[in-house]
């Protein structure tokens, strides 16, 4: 049997309730988080990342009573982002039964904060997000809260500055492909993957097995998805799902 590739469900939380966007808006309700890690741990999944859409937007913290929950409920490795600013916030996300966060607004407004948090919890404990969009003339940029906010920041000179201060893996998030279920950004896989010696998560745009296959070609070492499994049929009528190991082997097999 081959060695797979991590294939990881984006469950994205906005007050509570489980949604999923496009291209980072109309944030359509999916159903309840709970029931959600209930049925991926039936499917044993890899792993989950829980992302908090409206946390770092509207200021609020991590709902750290929600969290303890989900991660009481996980039987998976669990990562989670949203709302993150300080090393006690990260302290208290761990406390809480969760392995990984998932640091976002905070690591370009204070890449520092990256290398602290590195020091203080491990590599392997930090994952830095970095949501990118193309501006009107093609050239792509990094943007902050929710996908609202542009920096005009290169992602591949981040992506080595985060690796530099101590990442342990980046989640490389297209907006521009998220929730349209056509595909990765496949080229902004390959740019940063060789940029980069630490993991590449990659995300936005999944739709079938096939999309999972060319990210992980065109170089990610895991792969992230959210509507291919939240949803199902042409409808997107909503259905928790994921593929089983002998569909992922014979996909990446081939």
């Amino acid at each position: 049997m081959i060695q797979l590739p991590r294939v990881i469900p984006v469950l994205l939380l906005k007050n509570a309730g489980l949604v999923k966007t496009k291209k980072f808006k109309e944030a359509k309700y999916v159903g309840d988080p709970i029931n959600a890690v209930k049925i991926f741990n039936e499917k044993e999944v890899d792993e989950l990342i829980f992302l908090d859409i409206t946390a770092s937007k509207e200021k609020k913290k991590p709902n750290l009573k929600l969290l303890d929950e989900i991660a009481t409920e996980c039987f998976m490795p669990l990562c989670y982002g949203g709302g993150i600013k300080t090393i006690e916030d990260i302290k208290s996300i761990i406390n809480a039964g969760v392995e990984k966060v998932a640091l976002n607004s905070i690591a370009i407004e204070n890449p520092l904060f990256v290398k602290q948090a590195s020091d203080i919890f491990g590599s392997s404990t930090i994952v830095v997000s970095i949501d990118i969009k193309k501006k009107f003339w093609g050239k792509k940029s990094i943007y902050t809260y929710s996908g609202t906010q542009s920096t005009g920041m290169d992602p591949l000179k981040f992506a080595h500055q985060m690796q530099k201060n101590g990442a342990g893996e980046l989640l490389v998030n297209s907006i521009d492909n998220d929730g349209m279920m056509q595909g990765y950004d496949y080229e902004l896989i390959k740019q940063i993957s060789k940029e980069v010696d630490i993991p590449v998560i990659a995300c936005g745009g999944a739709g079938n097995l096939s999309h999972l296959k060319e990210a992980y070609n065109a170089g990610a070492s895991a792969l992230a998805a959210g509507s291919m499994f939240v949803f199902h049929g042409q409808h997107r009528a909503v259905l928790i799902n994921y593929p089983s190991q002998k569909e992922l082997q014979e996909i990446f097999k081939k």
